[in-house]
């Protein structure tokens, strides 16, 4: 094999992965099959067939091998399925986050966004297997996936979460989680073992402290002073913070609560980590074509950040990762997936989380071409799937 090829932090990061398959049967290597399978993803093919029916022209093959040798020609549609079906997930979720954690120095305060996610298409009655339920982290500074790991369903999220904050290098950042998170036992590897901090939102799993936090906020209601700058003001109890944008018909106000002065809450400030503040968001929405129709909705959280400013930004910034999910269904057809082979549709969602991860990354040639249009480029035009490939 020639010595130009299998060159790159792709293969740096993903050649060592085991193989498991009998010594002396394989023709294709286990690298080579999932860089094809990377490829056809970049390329705009989401699905088995589709990414072997794109491999599989000449034009496609002389790109390749560019990378890979293919020395036994191209690995057949049912090897593809079967060596994915095989790859260990987890071996495949800790190279990934190698390669982030190589790729990436997150920032101070870098907000990283802690959701799940489940994949309808992967749902099989007669294997009697539950949709893949993916939890995954996202930084909002890069937009990028620095992690994600595999629940039984989206109840399972509370002994996922712990699981992926391990693998995870995120200290001096501020993690986001929506009420499934609310655990003590999270909050405190958040602070103690990952040294970060935390916002974490509020809801029925944690009725007592929500409805205490939620008392508060009414108690103190006339005493609030929203800045018509949209500053930071801060009174006797607590600072406000207030946010107003426009657009797709609409304008949105959201105004941020956050108070420190907690000293009351005795039982939740020993139970709760590094406890430091509570907070509260009203977020009302004006349609322009229809100005009666208006909507209003309102969230409590806990948090360990000391001032309103972090905390506004922590709430604000936990919406990527809900745009990371739709970018995957739209995108990606995450959703319209039918592999019904478990560890397969695993190990096929981290492949499109790595690729979601090179679109996003290329920020030099094409900076602002969405993620759809960069695929067809990429599908069209060799150069910029080099630059894509490369972009790791």
């Amino acid at each position: 094999m020639s010595n130009e090829l299998h060159q790159g932090e792709f293969f740096e990061y993903f050649e060592g992965m085991q193989d498991v398959r009998q010594e002396g049967k394989v023709c294709h290597k286990l690298t080579d099959i999932l860089f094809i399978v990377i490829s056809g993803i970049i390329c705009g093919y989401d699905e088995w067939e589709n990414i072997y029916i794109w491999a599989k022209a000449k034009s496609s093959q002389e790109w390749l091998k560019k990378y890979i040798s293919l020395a036994n020609g191209l690995p057949s549609l049912s090897t593809i399925k079967r060596v994915f079906a095989l790859i260990d997930p987890e071996e495949f979720s800790s190279c990934f986050i190698d390669w982030m954690k190589g790729m990436l120095d997150l920032p101070e305060k870098d907000v990283i966004a802690v959701d799940g996610k489940t994949s309808k298409g992967s749902r099989s009655e007669s294997k009697h297997q539950n949709a893949l339920h993916m939890v995954s982290a996202l930084c909002h500074s890069q937009g990028l996936v620095i992690g994600q790991t595999k629940t039984d369903d989206k109840s399972n999220e509370i002994t996922a979460i712990p699981k992926l904050l391990d693998q995870l290098l995120i200290e001096g950042c501020i993690i986001t989680i929506d009420a499934m998170g609310a655990q003590k036992k999270i909050a405190k590897k958040i602070v103690d073992e990952k040294k970060a901090d935390y916002v974490i939102s509020l809801k029925g799993n944690q009725g007592t402290l929500q409805n205490e936090v939620k008392d508060y906020f009414e108690d103190e209601w006339n005493n609030i002073q929203s800045s018509p700058e949209n500053k930071i003001k801060v009174n006797e109890n607590l600072a406000t913070y207030q946010t107003v944008e426009k657009g797709h018909g609409r304008v949105e106000k959201r105004t941020y609560y956050y108070s420190t002065d907690i000293d009351w809450m005795v039982d939740a400030k020993r139970d709760w980590e590094k406890l430091t503040g509570i907070g509260k968001v009203v977020r009302e929405v004006e349609y322009i074509a229809d100005s009666t129709k208006r909507t209003t909705e309102t969230a409590y959280y806990i948090g360990s950040v000391n001032n309103v400013n972090d905390f506004a930004t922590a709430v604000r910034y936990h919406w990527s990762v809900e745009s990371m999910h739709w970018s995957l269904d739209v995108t990606f057809g995450d959703d319209r997936n039918q592999t019904k082979e478990a560890v397969a549709a695993q190990n096929l969602t981290m492949a499109k989380r790595l690729v979601f991860n090179l679109l996003k990354n290329e920020k030099t040639y094409q900076p602002k071409m969405s993620k759809p249009n960069k695929r067809v480029m990429a599908a069209t035009d060799p150069e910029y799937r080099d630059i894509l490939i490369n972009s790791i």
